[in-house]
């Protein structure tokens, strides 16, 4: 079945601060035409070095975050939530405008990104969608970490997180990503840091912005967030949305199934890379994925989502 490219009907904005820089800074989603993919444009810089396309050969920086980077060296960091939430509500096209050199963190996941593109309301294009049908296993390592690319009929994510904290420990996720399981189930988990680390990356110029209102922090296993967690599982939830954001930097959707085992965005990054310099290992299609209701074929055990915290 052939689906359409989709973009945003309305602009949409809002106002944050940047999670590493610190900054407050202003961003504006605009529709685009199809085929024009994700564009970030900085509009506090000279109008012919603004534009930066959302692609994984754009990457600069990945210490903490996604950063991506244009030949005129300038730069837009922090996009992977965007990002996921541009993957998981199907937007295909769209132009991200800035003010700063970093997006929002909001509340440190998805969800607000979510609202704001259903706020703008999302319209079909007159042109197929475009996907990236993954035709052979393609794997990736970093000591003791992996990600692996695999065939498979659905857009689906994997991931197991282990932690020699014992508040988070180990973790692990597996989700279809069809019928609103992006913003039903991965959304709204936040990103998350120690206490005891703060320190150290704001000697390294990162979270300057970081707060209790952004992310969940811990200081050893105790969660100092009021509200504390979102899910049982929050911690390997964002660790999956961060890897559909790290993904969609393909350009397009991939049918197929992702596994990250204690992966973040350098290895995520390198696994596109991989995958997409061996011509074997994937095609363009225009046919959707099939709607499965199960994914199969782990590399590794894995099992369904815990339910929601009630903490």
């Amino acid at each position: 079945m052939v689906t359409y490219q989709k973009t945003l009907r309305n602009n949409i904005s809002c106002t944050g601060v940047g999670v590493h820089s610190g900054e407050l800074i202003n961003m504006t989603i605009k529709p685009a035409p199809a085929n024009t993919g994700i564009v970030f444009k900085r509009t506090d810089v000279a109008e012919e070095v603004a534009v930066i396309p959302a692609r994984y050969n754009m990457v600069s920086d990945l210490i903490m975050c996604t950063t991506i980077q244009n030949d005129a060296g300038v730069k837009v960091a922090t996009i992977e939530h965007l990002m996921a939430a541009f993957s998981g509500t199907g937007v295909d096209n769209a132009i991200v405008e800035l003010n700063g050199s970093e997006v929002p963190v909001m509340d440190g996941s998805s969800a607000p990104f979510v609202f704001l593109i259903e706020c703008a309301d999302i319209v079909d294009l007159a042109a197929p969608r475009r996907f990236i049908k993954v035709l052979k296993e393609v794997s990736v390592t970093e000591g003791d970490a992996r990600a692996v690319l695999s065939p498979g009929d659905n857009v689906s994510v994997a991931f197991e997180i282990d932690f020699d904290n014992q508040r988070i420990g180990k973790q692990n996720c597996s989700f279809n990503l069809r019928n609103g399981t992006f913003k039903n189930e991965l959304s709204r988990a936040r990103t998350f840091g120690f206490l005891s680390e703060l320190e150290q990356l704001k000697e390294m110029g990162l979270a300057k912005g970081g707060s209790l209102e952004n992310a969940i922090v811990l200081s050893g296993q105790d969660i100092l967030n009021e509200e504390g967690l979102r899910y049982n599982d929050e911690f390997v939830r964002h660790k999956a949305l961060d890897a559909i954001g790290d993904l969609y930097l393909a350009g397009s959707p991939i049918i197929g199934q992702f596994h990250g085992y204690r992966s973040g965005h350098a290895l995520n990054n390198k696994l596109l890379h991989a995958f997409l310099a061996d011509d074997r290992a994937w095609c363009y299609t225009t046919e959707a994925p099939v709607r499965a209701s199960t994914i199969g074929g782990a590399h590794w055990p894995m099992q369904q989502a815990a339910a929601p915290a009630t903490a």
